[in-house]
């Protein structure tokens, strides 16, 4: 018995040996022809985009691969909108597109030719507050802030799919008209993390301009 099993060790060894073998310089080769040494690396592929930001329009010359998010701070420098996770699952670079809310990290700055981009800045100013935003200072819906930018527009637009009837997980009649409760803005604002746990703040912040008590 040990005899087949070491048998059997040694034709898997001289397998792998084999195809590794076969397998190098086939690669070596590939990358040879397509990258000789010394050939500096391509350029990156430019393309012009031109949107609307906060109500105003703007054109930027952008490397293919530019994230909206990056764009909007890199380049338009509108820093409100912020890089959290960069993977699309905490919420904080969240902007409005069109009238729908997206993860700016999520999508390249040149899919948005000719759309209307709403970030943070664009909803109010220190002296002219959003409703949301004068919601959020008045019931505490944050601590240390991070977050609040992506949360604010992320509560803006789901507002928004309320009054356009459009129905969520939780949502008990998809024919009915969506009710502001706790329960659908909670789930309508779970793609939104703050780490710090200000979540019943910011239910009641929401709720307050939606009409409804706090």
């Amino acid at each position: 018995m040990n005899d087949i099993n070491t048998g059997r060790r040694e034709v898997l060894i001289a397998g792998a040996l084999s195809a590794t073998a076969a397998t190098i310089p086939g690669m070596a080769a590939a990358q040879a022809s397509t990258a000789p040494a010394g050939t500096p690396a391509p350029p990156p592929v430019m393309a012009g985009v031109q949107f609307e930001i906060n109500g105003k329009a703007h054109a930027l010359e952008l490397d293919t691969r530019t994230t909206l998010l990056d764009a909007l701070r890199e380049h338009l420098h509108l820093t409100g909108t912020k890089k959290g996770c960069d993977h699309g699952q905490c919420g904080a670079c969240t902007v409005i597109v069109d009238g729908q809310r997206i993860n700016s990290c999520l999508s390249l700055a040149v899919m948005h030719e000719g759309s209307s981009i709403t970030t943070i800045e664009g909803l109010g100013t220190p002296e002219k507050l959003h409703p949301m935003q004068a919601a959020f200072v008045a019931h505490d819906g944050y601590q240390c802030g991070y977050c609040t930018p992506g949360q604010i527009c992320s509560a803006v637009a789901a507002l928004g799919e309320i009054r356009r009837g459009i129905p969520s997980h939780v949502s008990a009649d998809l024919n009915a008209k969506p009710q502001v409760t706790p329960e659908e803005l909670r789930e309508r604002m779970s793609g939104n993390i703050c780490r710090c746990g200000a979540y019943s703040n910011i239910v009641d912040a929401i709720s307050d301009v939606a009409g409804r008590p706090a």
